[in-house]
C-alpha cells in the first residue's frame, strides 16, 4: 500500500525526525487549549450520557486508562471511554471483531466517541489535536528502526491516518498475530502518512486534517488525505 504514496512522503518519513523540531509550537498549543476547553464545555452533556451508558451496560470503570508515550517518549496516562469488558486479557492491538468489545463499545469505536476524554489529555499537554498515534511503550519498543523518529513527536487525537479504518487502521480478522501484523504492515505505512503533516505542521495543514476528520465522521467514509494524497488500530479498550 505504501507504493500508492508519493516519493515526497517517503522522503519526509526518512528525514522528518532530524530536519524538523519535534515539539508543539506556541500557536498549536494555543489552539489545543482553546479547542479542548471549549470542546469539553460544549460536550459535557454528551460525555455524561456516554458515561452513563458505559456504566449501565457493563461492569467496570467508565474510563479506560493506559500508559502511552507523549513527545520525546515521555509516559502519560491516556483517557478513553471503556469499550471492552473489564479485566479481559489479550493483545494490545485490537483486531476487527474482537470478542472483548461490548455492544456500547462497538458503537463508541465506530463513531470515535470513545476518544472524547482525550480532550483532557490535550489540555494537560500530553497530546495535541493533530499528531501521530499515541503508542504504548511495549509496542513502541518494537517499532522498526526507520519508524522510531515518530515517537519523538507529540501524539494527536487525530491525524492523517487515524480516521482511515479501511486503509491504515484495520487489522485482518485472520491475522495470527495482530501485534506483529500491525508492526510490520501498518506502522511503516502510517509513519509515511504522518510525515506528510509532521514535516510541515502549518496552520493550514492542521485545519485540513481537522476538516478531513470532520468529513470522515459525517460521511463515515475514508476522507481524502490532509496532504492531498489518496486515502490508502486501535489499542484496547
Amino acid at each position: 500500500m505504501t507504493g500508492a504514496l508519493p516519493d515526497r512522503a517517503r522522503s519526509w518519513a526518512k528525514t522528518a525526525g532530524t530536519t524538523r523540531p519535534a515539539g508543539v509550537g506556541a500557536w498549536r498549543r494555543t489552539l489545543d487549549v482553546v479547542a479542548a476547553g471549549i470542546g469539553l464545555a460544549l460536550l459535557a452533556p454528551l460525555l455524561g450520557t456516554i458515561a452513563a451508558a458505559v456504566k449501565a451496560t457493563s461492569r467496570g470503570p467508565v474510563l479506560f486508562r493506559q500508559t502511552r508515550l507523549s513527545g520525546g517518549r515521555r509516559e502519560f496516562t491516556i483517557l478513553k471511554f471503556r469499550t471492552m469488558a473489564a479485566n479481559q486479557s489479550g493483545p494490545e492491538i485490537t483486531a476487527t471483531g474482537d470478542a472483548r468489545i461490548t455492544t456500547v463499545g462497538a458503537f463508541l469505536r465506530r463513531t470515535h466517541l470513545d476518544e472524547l476524554p482525550q480532550l483532557v489529555n490535550v489540555l494537560r499537554g500530553d497530546m495535541t489535536l493533530v499528531g501521530p498515534r499515541p503508542e504504548t511503550p511495549a509496542l513502541a519498543a518494537r517499532y522498526p528502526h526507520q519508524c522510531q523518529w515518530v515517537l519523538e513527536h507529540q501524539p494527536g487525537i487525530t491525524g492523517p491516518t487515524q480516521v482511515r479504518e479501511r486503509d491504515f487502521n484495520d487489522i485482518p480478522v485472520d491475522a495470527l498475530d495482530p501485534e506483529q501484523w500491525y508492526l510490520e504492515h501498518l506502522v511503516p505505512q502510517r509513519v509515511v502518512m504522518d510525515a506528510t503533516y509532521l514535516s510541515l505542521p502549518t496552520v493550514a495543514a492542521t485545519f485540513r486534517v481537522l476538516f478531513d476528520t470532520a468529513a470522515h465522521l459525517v460521511s463515515r467514509e475514508p476522507a481524502a488525505s490532509a496532504a492531498g494524497e489518496p486515502p490508502a488500530v486501535q489499542s484496547p479498550p
